[in-house]
């Protein structure tokens, strides 16, 4: 008896370093792909002033159509900090007024540009998979490649470059409204006093700050309009198969962010 088991743990291991040896050709593929791919997308458009209203448009999309969600919840991040920095300085020998200091490095460093391209990735990036997965599915993108047009750089760059100029615009709105937010939720309800809170926000400003939170949303911005795009442009299969490559962008996207946060903090604190 124990022979047997022995010999399908054997089975078992053999078969998961298999898996594990295919998953991970898959990503070096995928990965070179990705790379190529990318000398297809920036090559010279062949009508300029398609491109510009495509670009106007994704522009519209990408910044207006979010700024709803963006507004909600940088207002409640803000709202959240303040009440658990208030938590966390009762009873201590910190100055009040450090509550609208800490809020607003915090906001402007990390909440706002991580958060709101988090959120984003779902938003924005599951749509632009859908969509162009769509068109493949359709065939749209096969009647494009026919009449010539190069769909790679038609169907994404203006989405890169939409989502390069307006996602930096969503993350200065985010900052700023998350400090609103937080003199909301301690002000009025007497956790602070309105003087001690904008003290607070304006002491110890270093402008580098807002240089490194531009630089998170100009990474972010890129990373999770490309891998959303890749993701629908590649897709093969039907609704299921579609359905699981917004997922996919959604997950890649989060998980290219949060690894990009790192590195971004690591190089430019160092």
């Amino acid at each position: 008896m124990s022979y047997f088991c022995i010999l399908s743990e054997d089975r078992l291991t053999s078969y998961i370093i298999h898996l594990l040896q295919s998953t991970n050709l898959k990503l070096f593929y995928h990965f070179g792909n990705f790379v190529l791919w990318q000398g297809q997308i920036y090559k010279r458009p062949e009508n300029h002033q398609m491109y510009y209203k495509e670009t106007i448009r994704q522009m519209y999309d990408i910044g207006i159509g979010s700024l709803p969600i963006v507004f909600l919840i940088s207002i409640f991040i803000g709202a959240v900090t303040a009440v658990q920095f208030y938590y966390q300085m009762a009873g201590t020998l910190i100055p009040a007024y450090y509550i609208g200091y800490i809020v607003r490095d915090m906001t402007i460093i990390e909440l706002a540009p991580t958060i709101t391209c988090l959120v984003l990735a779902g938003k924005v990036g599951s749509n632009m998979a859908a969509e162009i997965g769509g068109m493949r599915q359709k065939e749209h993108i096969d009647a494009m490649e026919i009449m010539g047009v190069n769909t790679s750089a038609y169907l994404i760059m203006p989405k890169v470059i939409a989502a390069v100029l307006m996602i930096p615009v969503l993350v200065c709105a985010a900052a700023m409204i998350g400090i609103m937010g937080s003199y909301i939720a301690s002000v009025p309800v007497g956790l602070f006093s309105s003087a001690e809170f904008i003290k607070g926000v304006r002491s110890f400003f270093v402008p580098y700050n807002v240089f490194m939170m531009m630089v998170k949303a100009v990474t972010f911005g890129y990373i999770l309009t490309s891998v959303s795009c890749y993701q629908g442009y590649f897709v093969k299969g039907g609704s299921i198969e579609l359905g699981e490559a917004s997922t996919r962008a959604v997950v890649y996207s989060n998980i290219l962010i949060l690894l990009a946060d790192y590195v971004i903090a690591i190089v430019l604190t160092a």
